[in-house]
């Protein structure tokens, strides 16, 4: 890591969006990325409020997470604030961007969250999945089978089983979307968290892969990156 890049951690990401930078920082991630970047300031609400030369689905993505995360857990978006102005390219690249971020979600999060649940059979189809179609099957299947043994659970007064099983049902919903809008890809790493340790991690770490493919975001000197950054802070109150 480069020396100057600890002081970059030091900038504070919050949930949701704002309307300019406290005295410790105080914005989303991708609302950080734009003033490293050096680019005019905007409140970002949505990935469509990104500057053009942001990828939307890995702004979405990032986006999805900054609100989801704790605030203990959060700092780890900063890793990516330079990685995010100048990464936008092909509807083509843009469309497999949103494709890997479904997939791994079912992969790496949906998989491990079928297991938990006992629902093993789904596990091993997610966690095996080749490609999106069969990533998407797999989710529909434990979406429906989650659907079903939480509903039996309710039934008998097995609370927590019950409570499992519709996670792993509605973090699969959120999967077959997530072929569409990477945001839901967010989304599944929201639902298996209460259950699941690392699991924030995980999707860094999925974050990490996506921004691989394509075009990869203009080197930006940390140093003036964290002038800029520094510069934005208001003053605190007197």
């Amino acid at each position: 890591m480069h020396p100057d890049f600890a002081t970059i951690l030091n900038w504070r990401l919050l949930a949701g969006s704002h309307p300019f930078p406290g005295p410790d920082g105080g914005t989303c991630i991708n609302e950080a990325a734009i003033v490293a970047a050096g680019l005019p300031y905007r409140a970002i609400r949505s990935s469509a409020d990104c500057p053009p030369c942001f990828s939307r689905p890995i702004a979405a993505y990032a986006l999805g997470l900054n609100d989801a995360m704790p605030d203990a857990v959060r700092p780890q978006l900063m890793a990516f604030v330079l990685r995010l102005s100048g990464s936008a390219d092909t509807p083509e690249v843009e469309a497999a961007r949103t494709r890997r971020l479904a997939l791994e979600s079912v992969r790496r999060i949906l998989a491990p969250l079928c297991a938990l649940a006992g629902m093993a059979e789904d596990a091993e189809a997610c966690a095996g999945a080749p490609d999106w179609p069969a990533a998407f099957a797999a989710a529909r299947s434990a979406a429906w089978r989650g659907g079903a043994l939480s509903q039996a659970a309710s039934q008998t007064r097995r609370w927590r089983e019950g409570a499992l099983t519709a996670a792993v049902a509605r973090t699969a919903t959120a999967a077959q979307r997530a072929g569409e809008d990477a945001r839901c890809a967010a989304e599944v790493a929201e639902g298996a968290a209460p259950f699941m340790a690392g699991i924030w991690a995980e999707a860094c770490a999925i974050l990490d892969a996506t921004l691989t493919i394509g075009r990869q975001a203009p080197e930006i000197a940390v140093a003036g990156a964290r002038e800029r950054l520094d510069a934005a802070k208001a003053p605190a109150p007197v």
